[in-house]
């Protein structure tokens, strides 16, 4: 196997630009909307987008990757890191260090992408970590860095990147192109499509030991930031994680070839699909407002209780809906009153019920929000799919 950055070409990306150009503009006018909707909220309710779409992708950048970390654990630390009411928990330091990584992302959207940024983004990401030989630097190490999976005995090789001796020099390179393609840059990209190389770009080189699919991502939403001129808050990682198989098979076919139209039209897809989950985030905090100053009062302990753990679930809700058993689980109560206080929730009109006996499931009496699949097409149109 001739990977990418083995090939003559290297780093030389060519790609048919028509096929992205319909997908390029309705992400600069969703971007736009978006942010419109934004500045139309008053400041509790963008804080409260912001702290949710910080930790959301905190959470599932790393889930990514395997690392599963405590949601409530996250978003403290990213409270507290924002200099916003926070519950005071403590946080393990995965959880910290990938809570500040975002925040530095959000905050310095807009500045240059620069060997000091990354080497400070791996130092967050690898606190605590005992593990790795090379933090906060580039790798040095001589053994070949490889993506692989299956057993020890029989791995299967996905890529492997440039040597360790060839970090700098790579490097060097891929900042000089991301600041040439910014939108005040000498060689402008679009938004989509920068994002797109960007991330590929990034990941091919594989420059730390470890974090690189993490990083990656982020560098991929810094373009976009930069592209609309706002943070984005756009739910890049939390799209990624429902089509993970996807992400990982086109990533593994870009890495063959240097003309990678196919990866930026994918990379466009799903893009365009976080949009619509952001848009979506917004929408069911402004209900959540609505439905809290509605039934302000309203509640028993236990229901509040209940109620805001479904709401932490985000806009997809409970998977199956919420039963018997998980108000029994989280209020910590005994299923006669978890029965009667679903009951009384029915009845004031805070949630709705479907289903009989054992299949009854509540959800929350607010609209919903259905998130739909784009798919950027051969002829560049764009789709909207089903799920």
């Amino acid at each position: 196997m001739t990977w990418n950055w083995q090939q003559a070409d290297w780093p030389d990306f060519t790609w048919d630009s028509s096929r992205l150009a319909a997908a390029e503009e309705q992400f600069l006018l969703r971007g736009g909307v978006f942010l419109g909707n934004l500045e139309h909220l008053n400041e509790a309710s963008r804080e409260q987008i912001t702290v949710d779409g910080l930790s959301a992708e905190a959470l599932t950048t790393s889930e990514i990757e395997g690392e599963f970390l405590n949601r409530d654990s996250v978003q403290s630390s990213i409270r507290r890191q924002l200099g916003l009411q926070h519950d005071g928990r403590r946080a393990l330091a995965a959880e910290n260090g990938i809570a500040e990584m975002m925040i530095d992302l959000f905050r310095n959207s807009q500045s240059a992408l620069q060997k000091g940024t990354l080497c400070a983004w791996h130092s967050m990401l690898c606190n605590g970590r005992r593990d790795l030989r090379d933090i906060g630097h580039y790798r040095k190490h001589e053994e070949p860095m490889q993506v692989v999976s299956g057993r020890l005995d029989k791995p299967r090789v996905h890529f492997s990147a440039p040597a360790s001796s060839q970090m700098q020099t790579e490097m060097e390179r891929f900042l000089e192109w991301f600041q040439e393609s910014a939108p005040n840059g000498s060689a402008p990209l679009p938004g989509l499509t920068r994002s797109g190389i960007a991330h590929l770009f990034f990941v091919s080189i594989h420059p730390f030991e470890d974090g690189n699919g993490r990083m990656g991502r982020a560098i991929a939403e810094k373009a976009l930031a930069q592209s609309l001129g706002e943070p984005s808050l756009i739910a890049l990682a939390s799209t990624i994680l429902q089509r993970r198989r996807a992400y990982y098979s086109a990533l593994e076919a870009a890495n063959q070839s240097n003309e990678i139209t196919d990866w930026l039209a994918w990379s466009a897809g799903i893009t365009l699909e976080a949009q619509q989950r952001s848009q979506a985030l917004v929408s069911f905090t402004v209900e959540k407002a609505r439905f809290l100053e509605r039934f302000h009062h309203l509640f028993n302990t236990r229901q509040e209780m209940v109620l805001q753990r479904v709401f932490q679930e985000g806009i997809g809700g409970f998977e199956g809906g919420l039963s018997a058993g998980n108000y029994t689980s989280i209020a910590k109560t005994s299923p006669a009153t978890a029965t009667r206080d679903l009951g009384d929730l029915v009845e004031k009109g805070a949630l709705r019920k479907a289903g009989e006996r054992k299949g009854t499931r509540y959800a929350l009496a607010i609209p919903k929000f259905p998130l739909q699949r784009a798919v950027v097409r051969e002829d560049g149109k764009v789709d909207w799919l089903k799920g």
